[in-house]
């Protein structure tokens, strides 16, 4: 009965409710029912539910292929990489921005570093590859500086691959990514700074006491959020950016799936290795929140 009044009081929010519930019952749930082709020699004609069963055969498979360690390798790099930069480079411009008391000037470098999130993927790879052209404007600025003497093919050394994908990728994310942080800090009681400079503190001071310990929670959700997420490093911009060339440094789980599933076919194999994919990350987000709610009281659930 306290269920029923409470849907009656409030049934406008639960009729909100309803169409993201609809949209995940379709596009996260009920898929689920797909991944059975992980232990299945599955067949297009034959239909998920009557592919004969392998068991762990693909899952063998991809453990003891060649490829294994160098797409562990891989992602894991990618990965870490990716979440320290672009995870710490929005809480610096958050703090920079909330720094600057000219609200025009403030506004337009907001503006600035929001624009890149609203490009396309695929216009941001473009540029990329255009910009580090042997003529490109990247190599024509180096040389131009005499910090090279000849032009460098960035897109065909692997060992410049990572610092290209993340350094894009903090460009493109820092601004829409400081928005949340913006917005704690506006929340901070201004009576609290007051009382740090009538006890004498400085701004350094302001910001160890006061500022980061009032950001801290909303660091740690985010962060256990891109936890979750640390293995599922989009595949869309790498396949954009790499060539056969890179491989050794660009391939990673996810691209790799995307060849195997969509290219050679191969579904089943390509469901294991996302299915052991995902595994990882539920895993990680795990750890992660247990550890997070023992020693910062702060967590997910």
């Amino acid at each position: 009965m306290r269920i029923i009044k409470e849907i009656r009081k409030n049934y406008m929010l639960y009729l909100m409710l309803v169409p993201v519930m609809v949209y995940f019952y379709l596009f996260h749930y009920r898929p689920m029912w797909g991944i059975q082709i992980a232990f299945k020699d599955f067949n297009v004609f034959k239909g998920v539910k009557d592919s004969p069963w392998v068991g762990l055969m693909y899952f063998k498979q991809f453990f003891q292929s060649y490829y294994f360690g160098r797409l562990l390798k891989n992602t894991v790099l990618l990965s870490l990489y990716n979440l320290v930069f672009t995870f710490i480079a929005p809480i610096i411009l958050a703090l920079q921005l909330n720094a600057v008391r000219n609200k025009y000037a403030r506004s337009t470098f907001q503006t600035i570093s929001y624009l890149p999130h609203f490009i396309s993927l695929v216009v941001v790879a473009g540029m990329i590859l255009v910009f580090l052209e042997p003529t490109g404007v990247v190599n024509r600025l180096l040389l131009h500086l005499g910090i090279i003497d000849s032009p460098i093919i960035f897109m065909m050394e692997p060992e410049w691959y990572r610092t290209i994908y993340v350094a894009s990728g903090v460009w493109q994310t820092i601004g829409w990514n400081s928005i949340v942080y913006l917005a704690a800090l506006a929340g901070i009681d201004p009576q609290l700074y007051e009382a740090a400079v009538i006890d004498g503190a400085g701004r350094f001071k302001k910001l160890i006491y006061i500022t980061l310990p009032s950001l801290m929670p909303t660091i740690v959700i985010l962060f256990l959020l891109n936890v979750g997420r640390l293995f599922s490093i989009g595949a869309e911009k790498t396949i954009l950016l790499y060539n056969p060339v890179l491989y050794e440094t660009a391939d990673i789980i996810s691209s790799f799936v995307y060849r195997r599933g969509i290219l050679q076919a191969d579904y089943s194999f390509s469901a294991a290795v996302g299915l052991f994919n995902s595994l990882i990350n539920f895993a990680l987000l795990l750890s992660f929140n247990r550890l997070s709610k023992r020693y910062t009281e702060t967590s997910l659930w």
